[in-house]
């Protein structure tokens, strides 16, 4: 069957058909697939029926993945995955332990894992188990927020820094062990410029993490903030976005060099099991 890429139709994302993950990508198939990931951002593979094994291979294609802090593949009270490359990201609750992180709260704008120095080129999650309704995922287009930007917000972002805070989870919580943050000039974490340059595409990409603690160094507290705050209002745009609702199988692969996303909340009540893997990245330049 030939692989086809259905584009969605908004500012990034597309659907690839005729492959099953569940079986090695030929080095054709992989260059095909490589290539839509570098035009579309995001890719979906829907009614994938794969082990954890199969997507660790498959997320192997692009690169040395990192493996998971033993908080995500802690299972049911203390069984681990057999895969140590496997995230759990899940509400469930087991023998009085949460089988995966995030919860089931509003995920807001970020890039994942931004807060270290060499942070993750790519994230994939496949859907397990998915609630009635919520969970939905979104993505947003840096090439194209960059590409907007008003002329002074893109000068006053130009050749400068941005402190990535680690003190806080994507939902908004205190990582276990954390401080709460007094200074977002000193908060712990990571240094990147504000526009990063895709090393495989080329491209120029608005580069902000998540807007909680955040600092564009070279201003006041004052102006940072605000200048955060319109840069965030303007990423944030529809018209840069495209949001996934998932069904079960469904598979996903995004780049974090280039997208921002956000997850909605939903019902705690209603399991959601997705298992994820991240491919590591370089040092964003």
């Amino acid at each position: 069957m030939a692989i086809e890429v259905i584009p969605t139709g908004a500012a990034l994302g597309a659907e690839v058909r005729g492959l099953d993950l569940s079986k090695p990508l030929t080095d054709d198939e992989f260059e095909a697939v490589q290539q839509a990931w570098y035009d579309h951002i995001v890719l979906l593979f829907r009614g994938q029926k794969v082990s954890d094994d199969d997507l660790v291979r498959f997320s192997k294609r692009f690169g040395e993945l990192d493996i998971a802090p033993a908080s995500a593949t802690d299972m049911a009270g203390g069984q681990a995955l057999s895969r140590p490359e496997i995230w759990i990201i899940s509400n469930v609750v087991e023998n009085g332990k949460p089988i995966g992180a995030l919860g089931d709260k509003e995920a807001e704008w970020h890039t994942d894992m931004s807060y270290v120095a060499e942070p993750p080129m790519a994230s994939v999650l496949y859907s397990l188990e998915i609630p009635s309704k919520g969970g939905d995922t979104s993505f947003a287009n840096m090439y194209k927020a960059l590409e907007d930007l008003p002329d002074d917000l893109r000068a006053a972002v130009e050749n400068r820094i941005v402190n990535h805070d680690a003190s806080t989870t994507s939902v908004g919580e205190l990582r276990a062990g954390a401080n709460a943050v007094l200074d977002v000039r000193t908060a712990p974490g990571a240094k990147h410029p504000a526009i990063r340059t895709h090393p495989a595409t080329g491209g120029k990409a608005l580069y902000l993490g998540r807007r909680l603690n955040g600092y564009l160094e070279g201003y006041s507290v004052e102006e940072s903030e605000k200048l955060l705050d319109r840069l965030w209002a303007h990423c944030a745009k529809p018209e840069f976005s495209w949001t996934h609702k998932w069904q079960l199988g469904d598979l996903l692969i995004w780049d974090n060099r280039c997208a921002i996303h956000r997850r909605d909340s939903f019902d705690g009540s209603e399991r959601r099991v997705m298992h994820r893997t991240q491919i590591k990245g370089d040092a964003p330049r």
